[in-house]
This record gives C-alpha cells, structure tokens and sequence, in this order.
C-alpha cells in the first residue's frame, strides 16, 4: 500500500501485517511506494518493509509513476511472492498494472464506499486490471453485489474490518458526552450535527468530535465559526486529531455518525467495543453491518435529521436504553475482533 499513515485503511493493514507476522510458516513483505510511505503504527521486527530509494516528484508524476511501477513490479518479482495483499480503490488498479503478464495471485480490497464515482479513467482501470487479479476482498455485501454487478470479478470474498477493543478502565468516569470521530470533510456533516445537538438543549451535555482537517476542505475554521454562531462554545468541542482516542471511548455515553459515504466505518465499531450505543445514518455501506436497528443503536434514514435529532434526544434522557443498547454493542461487535478477521484473510489469500 502507499503508506501507513494515520488512516481507517492503514490501520487495517497494520493490525493484518501484526496477525500474519504470528505465523511461523510465513515471510512477510511490506512494501510502501506512495508519495510519502510514512509509518505510524507499530510493526514487529520480522516484517521487512521495502521503499522506493527515490522521491516522488510530484512536478513531474508521469515520470515518477513508471519509476514506481516499475520499482513494485521488480520488487515482488524478486521476492518470488506466494501472495499478493492490496488496499485501496485506485492504487490496486496501480499494483494490478505493476504486475500485468506476471502469473502472480493479487487479492484487492477496497475501503471506501462502493459505489463510489472514482472518474472515468480509474473506473476504465478497474474494469480492465480488476477480473485480472485472484480475487476481491469486498466489506459487506452490498459491495460485493456492486462488485459483482460492475463485471469487476466472480471470486469475491465479504470479511469486514477488524476492529480492535476498547477495553473498560473502572478509573474513567462516564461523562455526559456526545461522541463523534472522524476526519473534518464534508461528508461526514459535522455541520448538522452540532446544530442538532443545540437544538436538543439538554442542560449538562457536551458534543465533543474527534478529527482534523483532510482533503484541503479547511472545515474546522468555519466549524469554529458556527459553533461561536450558536452561541455553544461551552457545549460543542472539536478536539482535533488524537493519539488517546480510547480515552474519549471510554468517557462518552453515545456515539452519533452522521456521515453519508462510507466503506466500513472502523469508528462505530470501536465506539460499540467501548459500549457505546450508535446513532449512524444508513449510508449506502457500513453502519448496517454493525448497527441492528433499535437492539444495539439506531439506523436513520440517510439525511434524515429530525428522525436523528430525536433519537439522540431519546438516549440523552434514558439511562437504561443507554446502558442496553451499549451492553448489546458491545456483544454484537465481537464477530469482528481482530484475531477472527485476520484469520478470514490469512485463509482466503494463502489457501485460495
């Protein structure tokens, strides 16, 4: 992949690598070939990690672009790979193309919404380079439908992200705290959030959202700019990006999502593994395969605001539906631990 920077698909990738390093029976490669190849999270000593010895000239990226396949494609050649593991909608297409007249099994996997746009040239490259590859990894079903549908490949395997637990700390008081995580783009409509959460006015509550800046969108300056229009500084927190975003699990009583695009949102599963319960909107992927409706949170119609207002307002007020629903999370996520989803990946790319 390009990178492990601080990122939902690179998390992803960190926690597999992790796994797949606890096999005694494998050699395992990680080659990092985007722009930067930053590495945030923690990897075990017996991965060997492989980068480009040059930079990526963004000035000049058609030229740095063919270094980079072909440095991918000589690389796992020379490891003589069994197995081929990609993350992301437009650099698998880059790695199938690195590797094209090689007989080599590619498995790729997607992270973001399926049905995405991604513009006529990568949507030419992925209906072409994809049926090329042994298999896909799809996050739920309804990717794989989507998948399927596009003619992209016939051996698609649905295993969803792993999500990691958040283990309870008896020393961490619950506060009335309103959760939300997640990068500040406009997808996500932190905007609706907080004016929501104003309306509701309940005395002694908070709004806290974890996440900074992404995409060039500059959404926390006019952010800040709203929540001063309220009149809710006293109310409405943005805590920017966190390394202890577990403190913040473990200190709120609700998670509210409303984000309308997502490919498997990591966020409500670990808020559920804290025993939160969730209020997500039922996007086009994600929040439905870990979210049943009104047994361990709520699924609100996509845009719905007053529907979603009003089930906030109900778990504000309900200390038993809160404890319920959490406990019922907390249940539910464990089909997604880290070892079991690991496991789904280790089997169907090495015994496929």
């Amino acid at each position: 992949m390009p990178s492990l920077h601080a990122g939902g698909m690179e998390r992803v990738m960190s926690e597999l690598a992790v796994y797949f390093s606890t096999k005694s029976n494998i050699e395992l490669h990680l080659i990092l070939y985007g722009i930067k190849r930053d590495i945030f999270y923690q990897l075990p000593q017996n991965i060997t990690i492989h980068k480009p010895v040059f930079e990526f000239n963004d000035s000049n990226r058609t030229t740095s672009s063919m270094k980079t396949l072909w440095f991918i494609r000589k690389k796992i050649i020379a490891l003589n790979a069994n197995a081929v593991l990609s993350f992301g909608e437009s650099w698998n297409s880059f790695v199938l193309l690195a590797l094209l007249g090689k007989k080599l099994p590619v498995y790729v996997s997607d992270r973001c919404q399926p049905n995405k746009d991604l513009g006529k040239k990568q949507e030419f490259l992925r209906r072409w380079l994809y049926p090329k590859a042994k298999g896909i990894i799809a996050q739920t079903d309804v990717a794989k439908d989507i998948y399927r549908k596009k003619n992209l490949h016939q051996n698609i395997k649905v295993i969803g992200n792993p999500i990691r637990n958040i283990i309870a700390d008896s020393r961490v008081q619950k506060e009335n705290i309103v959760l939300s995580v997640g990068r500040l783009i406009t997808s996500k409509h932190h905007d609706e959030l907080i004016r929501l959460f104003v309306r509701i006015n309940q005395p002694g509550w908070k709004l806290i959202i974890v996440g900074d800046d992404a995409l060039k969108q500059q959404n926390m300056i006019r952010l800040k700019m709203l929540i001063e229009d309220l009149d809710a500084t006293d109310r409405v927190i943005l805590a920017g990006s966190q390394s202890d975003v577990e403190s913040y699990y473990r200190r709120s009583k609700i998670f509210a999502f409303t984000s309308s695009s997502e490919g498997f949102p990591n966020v409500i599963g670990e808020a559920q593994s804290a025993g939160l319960p969730v209020i997500a909107f039922d996007c086009i992927a994600g929040p439905a395969d870990l979210i049943q409706n009104n047994q361990n949170g709520y699924l609100v119609p996509l845009f719905d605001y007053k529907q979603f207002e009003e089930k906030l307002a109900y778990l504000m007020n309900d200390k038993q539906l809160r404890e319920s629903m959490g406990t019922n999370a907390q249940e539910s996520v464990k089909q997604f631990e880290v070892s079991k989803i690991a496991e789904q990946f280790y089997r169907f790319i090495i015994n496929n």
